[in-house]
Formats: C-alpha cells, sequence, structure tokens
C-alpha cells in the first residue's frame, strides 16, 4: 500500500498528527501493535496546558473538553503548617484544564471515523527501511500477513518502546534516572480538594489530583522497586492524610474504595535529533519526563503540532523550511519543560538528607511568597505558547 505520511503509533500523538494531517489535505496510514481496546483504556496524563486546548479546539476537538473538563486556575503548594495557593490566571493569565488522556483518546478515535482515516491495530514486527532515500515501513497485519507501506514520510510516535527511536543512528541520548517512584491510585470518591495539591512532607512527596467530580487520582512517593500490592488500601489513605495535611485548617481528606494501584518510576530522557532522513520523532519516542510537572501529553501535542505543519507545508507545497528546523524547534520546547520537569520535581521529593530538605523549604517559600517565583512557576506549569 501507499501513503504520503506513515505514522508508527496511534496513541494521542499518532492520532492528533493524523487528525491534522487530513485537515491540511495530506493523507496517512497509522500502525500500533496495542489492541484498539488497550490504547483507548490507558490511564496516563490527565493535566491539558493552555496551548493544548488552543490547539486542541483549533482541531475541531474541543467540545468535550469545555463541557466536561474541569477547568483549573492554579495550584496548591504545600509544606507541614501551610498551604498556598498559585492563580495562574492573575499571575501569567494562562489556565489548565483536568481532562484525562483516555478522553482525549476517544476524542480522537471519534474524529478519526469521521474522517476515514486509516489505522491497523495489532500488528507485529514493524521495520523502517529505507529512510534516507524512498523510506517504507513493513509489518504483519492481526491477520498474519506480510504487509509494505511506502510513504513519503514515517512519524514515529511509539514511545519508548517502538522501532522509531533506535531508527536514529548516532542520536544523542541524555537521560536522568530519580531515586524514587510514584505510587498512584484511582479512587471513587469525589475529591477533597478544588485543585491539585503538590504537598512537600519530611516521610515523602504527595499529590491530590482528579480525573471526574466522582474519581480521585492520588500519589506517594516511595522508593524504586516498590511491589504496588504491598500497601494496603488503609496503609495508603493513611499516608495520604498524613502527608497532605488532614486536619490543618479544618482540611480533610475523604478516602474511599481505591480500583487502581500502580508504581510509576521517575525519569528524564532526551534524544537529538528528532529525525533522521524522512522519519520524525514526536512525543515520548523522543523525549521522557516525570509527571510532577504534568508535561509528557502535552510535550507529545506541541511536537504533532509542529510536525503536522511542516509535513504539509513539504507535502502540499515542497516547502523545505519548516521539516528542515523541525527538530530544532521541537527541542526548544523539550529541553525548557525538561528542566520544569525536573525542578518541580527535586524541590518536592524527599531524598533523606536533612540540608536538602531545607534548601527545599526555602525554595518552596521563595516560589509561594514571591511574585516572581510564583509568575515563573505559573507561567511553565500552564505552558508557553507552542513554537516558544
Amino acid at each position: 500500500m501507499r501513503t504520503q505520511v506513515a505514522i508508527i503509533g496511534a496513541g494521542p500523538a499518532g492520532l492528533l498528527l493524523s487528525h491534522l494531517l487530513a485537515q491540511g489535505g495530506v493523507e496517512s496510514v497509522v500502525l500500533e501493535t496495542r489492541s484498539e481496546e488497550y490504547v483507548a483504556a490507558r490511564i496516563r496524563a490527565g493535566i491539558l496546558e493552555h496551548s493544548s486546548v488552543e490547539l486542541l479546539e483549533s482541531a475541531g476537538l474541543g467540545d468535550r473538553i469545555r463541557a466536561e473538563g474541569d477547568h483549573h486556575r492554579g495550584i496548591y503548594l504545600q509544606w507541614p503548617g501551610e498551604r498556598h495557593h498559585l492563580d495562574f490566571m492573575d499571575l501569567a493569565g494562562r489556565s489548565v484544564w483536568v481532562y484525562g488522556q483516555t478522553e482525549v483518546q476517544k476524542d480522537l478515535i471519534k474524529a478519526r471515523a469521521a474522517q476515514g482515516q486509516e489505522i491497523h491495530y495489532e500488528v507485529q514486527d514493524v521495520a523502517l527501511h529505507d529512510l534516507e532515500d524512498r523510506p517504507f515501513v513493513t509489518f504483519t497485519d492481526k491477520f498474519g500477513q506480510s504487509q509494505r507501506i511506502d510513504a513519503e514520510a514515517i512519524a514515529g510516535c511509539d514511545g519508548s518502546f517502538g522501532p522509531s527511536r533506535n531508527a536514529v543512528p548516532a542520536a544523542e541520548k541524555y537521560e536522568k534516572i530519580y531515586p524514587y517512584s510514584w505510587l498512584g491510585i484511582l479512587a471513587d470518591v469525589a475529591p477533597s480538594t478544588d485543585e491539585l495539591i503538590y504537598a512537600w512532607h519530611p516521610d515523602g512527596f504527595a499529590l491530590h489530583s482528579m480525573r471526574s467530580a466522582t474519581v480521585s487520582r492520588l500519589y506517594l512517593q516511595v522508593p524504586n522497586g516498590t511491589d504496588p500490592q504491598s500497601w494496603s488500601d488503609d496503609r495508603i489513605w493513611d499516608e495520604l492524610a498524613t502527608r497532605l495535611g488532614h486536619g490543618q485548617n479544618g482540611w480533610k481528606l475523604t478516602p474511599g474504595p481505591i480500583t487502581d494501584k500502580s508504581v510509576l518510576p521517575m525519569r528524564s530522557y532526551v534524544q537529538t535529533p528528532m529525525r533522521h532522513g524522512s522519519l520524525f520523532l514526536a512525543g515520548d519516542a523522543a523525549h521522557i519526563v516525570p509527571p510532577t510537572g504534568a508535561k509528557g501529553l502535552n510535550l507529545a501535542i506541541a511536537d504533532v503540532a509542529l510536525l503536522s505543519r511542516a509535513l504539509v507545508a513539504q507535502i502540499r507545497e515542497r516547502s523545505s523550511a519548516l521539516i528542515d528546523s523541525y527538530s530544532e524547534d521541537a527541542q526548544r520546547r523539550v529541553w525548557r519543560c525538561t528542566h520544569f520537569s525536573w525542578w518541580m520535581t527535586t524541590m518536592l521529593h524527599t531524598s533523606g538528607d536533612p540540608f536538602d530538605a531545607q534548601l527545599q523549604l526555602s525554595q518552596l517559600k521563595w516560589v509561594a511568597n514571591s511574585e516572581a517565583g510564583a509568575t515563573g512557576l505559573a507561567e511553565n506549569y500552564a505552558g508557553l505558547p507552542i513554537g516558544y
């Protein structure tokens, strides 16, 4: 088969790229190793930046975000005895939305059905070929048949473990493994807060997030290698209550039935360049950030926004300026978000070193009480304009 752009990966990055290309008059075929049901159900990011919402709305994908998403003006920063609200709208004129990746995926799947985009799920043996001349992709479809797609460009939106990342020869790779993980839970209980609480505590970081008006998402800092099943429900709620300040100034954490437990290791990873010949990387295929700064999904959206414009210009207008600068343009934002995610992570997670703890508390107090410090956090968290 033949198409203009072969897209590897049918998560939000791949489907959004296919959607934007279709709007620009460019054909694509999407390949995905997992089943459609698996991809649709993956529980990942839940915060959309201001710029991400603007991009999704401009692509005709914003109706449910506005109707069902939860608009947040800011976050709470907390340490024992103190909780401070940072209002992003007042500080930076931008806000965020709580709208889970699963919901973004639903919107993209619905849009795909309307556009008639071609997607092959449950494929195997995906391989990329001849990237510097006449690119093509080979794979085995779910019926066991060998297939080949010839394309003008290939987009690697297949995350950390797909074939695209390793198809870039002599890439420079930067990685940091953090000495802690997150124990995350989903609970069938209304959130105990109106906006996210980021809590520093001597026993470790805690985060109170949410998925909806009836579902809470909460996290605890735990050692690497922690088995989530080694933590009982009661122990989790007790530790969350301690770290989040149950009883502080009358605030209460309401527990509820836990429906999911998982442990998320923390790491930063950046690979450069994000292009090799006719292969272009986007999202987790090129970079990973710890979730503290809520940047993973938003970085993927920003990559795809740049890449879609560049591919449309290259294929429809034979203008190569945007495609030639794609990697450099994308990585400017990648490194900014990588730094912000590292900064939030190291400010809030304890190491057991009393000296580090005092530095963290000093920094938290500065951010909470300095307009300049608070504005810097707000500007980065709510998201810089796409194209920064």
